[in-house]
């Protein structure tokens, strides 16, 4: 039996007897204004379609120049390619964007062009409505057709062509799949991520691994997709985090630690495809990384899968605004609140869909080494590790072979970049209350920090990577002249990663005042 203390006074000598919590509030404690509680969504018509694109055993899979294999070895997991079409709820409208992920490291220019017109060729999708983008795992092999001579390399064009072709045939099943679904969005926190830009204070250098130090931007984005019946069509995964479990010690095909986070997030989601989007992690990677052991990957993965499921969770029904219904007396006076179904006017703004880009003109760094230059580093390099090889010094061999492969990606970066200056575009979606914006290369996570903390209430996917590696690395003003490894292979200029962050901001800016 729940009892309520009652308290008496007199006004106009009546007696009144009163509860505390039936009092009014003192005059110094604000007014409750929040009433309604909405969640962010997006309406649109939406479909995916996921496909196997692991490559053959023995294909070439030296991604790591510490790497002593040259050929794959087996699979430790499979690899996919997704593919997803986003349209306005109008069946009339024609102007769909197309999202396509792979798990692969990146692809290079040559390489990228032929995914997007083999793409447009099979679906219809132009270049401008298409954004591919990689999970980034190191696990996959180094897909460039300029190793077609080395062994294993000859597999590599058959197999981007095959890439290519399957991934024009995702996006007719996306197409054909359009139906009327919702996204809603979450965010968590999980601890995977961690600084990697660490000081060897007793060999007076920077290197590229775990510092405990400083710390990481560990933000979760979440979103989960369901149909107008409530089912779970899709869910997305937003985080950065370089998927480098797996390095040199490693010969088996691996998508890292993204494949024991699909299969973790799908056990719980009646098998919806799981997509990983990789943020802006060019100073982040897991603690425990750099290893030959898959189980490490595992781990690793379910780490970020239990975050990813507590905010997936934690998420209301489709559709809904959670609305403050007024007092119950109990044995306390209880505020209680309940999901009701939108009105119109609320369905309308999260329907609300707009694409812009927005391009710059970069400036390339004074201090690039030029073609002549590098090709003479090569050739001693390629020198030394002859010599090595001739002494038996294995070791010595190994770091050589690094440092050619160092010469010879700055060589195809070299030769790929536009002339006098980068044309660096900028993509942003507004899907509804959110914003999905897409980037070229590789970034600090101060990107994603920066235009998130501009528009804390709206709910920004950040990815990069987007049409490949681009420019490389793109670092803030302060890492030049450090000695860090993401510096030491970036192609432009000082005070370009702020004019991205201030480009991307401004856009992010146009789109939700749209």
């Amino acid at each position: 039996m729940i009892s309520v203390h009652l308290n008496t006074l007199r006004v106009n000598g009546i007696r009144a007897i009163f509860t505390p919590s039936l009092l009014e509030p003192p005059p110094d404690l604000p007014e409750p204004t929040i009433m309604r509680h909405e969640s962010p969504q997006s309406v649109c018509r939406f479909g995916i379609a996921r496909g196997d694109i692991t490559p053959p055993v023995g294909i070439y899979h030296r991604m790591w120049g510490a790497a002593t294999h040259e050929r794959a070895a087996g699979v430790h997991r499979p690899l996919v390619a997704s593919a997803v079409v986003i349209a306005p709820l109008s069946s009339a409208a024609t102007d769909n964007r197309a999202l396509i992920t792979l798990d692969h490291c990146l692809l290079g220019e040559t390489e990228i062009e032929l995914l997007k017109s083999t793409i447009e060729e099979i679906a219809g999708t132009r270049a401008k409505q298409l954004l591919i983008t990689f999970t980034h795992t190191h696990g996959a092999g180094l897909m460039s057709l300029d190793r077609k001579n080395l062994p294993g390399g000859e597999l590599i064009g058959p197999y981007l062509r095959e890439v290519a072709s399957r991934c024009g045939q995702l996006v007719l099943q996306a197409n054909e799949q359009l139906a009327e679904a919702t996204i809603t969005y979450g965010m968590g926190h999980c601890s995977l991520a961690t600084n990697r830009d660490f000081w060897d204070a007793d060999r007076k250098q920077f290197v590229c691994g775990f510092n405990p130090s400083l710390p990481a931007d560990d933000t979760v984005v979440v979103a989960r997709v369901t149909n107008e019946a409530g089912k779970i069509l899709a869910t997305f995964v937003n985080y950065a985090c370089h998927p480098t479990t797996l390095a040199w010690e490693n010969q088996l095909i691996s998508p890292d630690f993204i494949g024991a986070l699909r299969e973790t997030v799908e056990r719980e989601t009646g098998s919806a495809p799981c997509i990983f989007l990789q943020g802006a992690s060019a100073e982040i990677g897991p603690r425990e990384g750099f290893v030959g052991d898959v189980a490490v990957a595992d781990r690793n993965g379910r780490q970020l899968a239990y975050a990813v499921l507590e905010a997936l969770t934690a998420l209301p029904p489709a559709g809904t605004t959670y609305v403050y219904q007024g007092p119950t007396i109990s044995g306390a006076t209880l505020g209680t609140w309940k999901d009701e179904p939108w009105s119109e006017a609320r369905r309308a703004q999260a329907s609300t869909l707009a694409w812009q880009n927005t391009e710059l003109a970069l400036s390339y760094r004074q201090d690039r080494p030029s073609r002549a230059e590098v090709e003479a580093t090569l050739e001693k390099q390629q020198q030394v590790e002859l010599e090595a090889l001739a002494a038996g010094d294995q070791a010595e061999a190994r770091d050589a072979h690094a440092l050619v492969e160092r010469q010879t990606r700055m060589l195809r970066r070299l030769d790929e970049l536009p002339p006098d200056q980068y044309p660096y575009v900028i993509q942003a979606w507004r899907l509804g209350d959110a914003i999905w914006l897409g980037v070229r290369g590789e970034l600090y996570s101060g990107l994603q920090t920066a235009v998130r903390r501009a528009h804390p209430e709206t709910p920004i996917i950040v990815m990069t990577l987007v049409d490949g590696w681009g420019p490389s690395y793109i670092v803030p003003r302060e890492s030049y002249g450090r000695g860090l490894y993401q510096e030491s292979v970036a192609v432009l200029a000082p005070g370009t990663f702020e004019q991205v962050v201030a480009a991307a901001t401004q856009l992010v800016n146009q789109l939700i005042g749209s």
